[in-house]
């Protein structure tokens, strides 16, 4: 079971700051595009022609930043908050799905891609997403966590050494960005 209620949590955002970063329970929209920022990075190499679901799209914000720079590529959203859903169509109109990363089926595409996503979720969780989007891309996976030992509480916290002898088991090399924000570091599970 998550640490809190994914729905509420989500929820309760939307309801207290409306369609914004804060809205989708980033402290800032720095924070929010500082992170897209390192996605893109990774990303932008392979982009030309590749398929991408956004693991918990929110509001579509990374397809709106991606479209800004990029032309060529597929984009799925996935997400569990029907109101979050609803707001990624009409901001995006782009094909948004509900799905349960744990338990739906998902589509296979070329990257998955996930921002904040696991920020809730407990360890059994997060492991399980990690896998699961790995096994359905079929060039990586690239995403991001907060970084620091395992505590109680709210968050969800890692650190990087964890990540990597995770993905010893997964046939992929694996690229770790620290130092764009405090707290912070993303993960690219690149396919071999």
């Amino acid at each position: 079971m998550p640490r809190i209620n994914n729905s509420r949590f989500y929820k309760a955002a939307l309801k207290k700051y409306g369609v914004s970063a804060e809205g989708v329970n980033w402290n800032s929209r720095h924070s929010q595009i500082k992170r897209f920022e390192i996605i893109y990075e990774l990303l932008k190499p392979n982009l030309s022609k590749s398929s991408i679901a956004d693991a918990g799209c929110g509001f579509g914000d990374f397809y709106l930043y991606l479209e800004e720079r990029e032309e060529n590529f597929k984009y799925i959203g996935l997400d569990i908050v029907s109101e979050n859903i609803a707001i990624a169509r009409e901001r995006t109109n782009q094909k948004i799905v509900q799905k349960d990363i744990l338990t739906d089926s998902i589509p296979k595409v070329d990257f998955y891609i996930a921002s904040g996503s696991m920020n809730i979720m407990n360890r059994f969780e997060t492991w399980l997403f990690i896998r699961r989007c790995f096994d359905y891309s079929k060039k990586g996976f690239i995403f991001n966590l907060l970084k620091g030992r395992e505590q109680k509480g709210s968050f969800n916290y890692f650190l990087p050494r964890e990540i990597k002898k995770f993905a010893r088991n997964l046939p992929c090399k694996v690229k770790i960005v620290e130092g764009y924000l405090e707290n912070d570091f993303t993960i690219y599970l690149k396919r071999d």
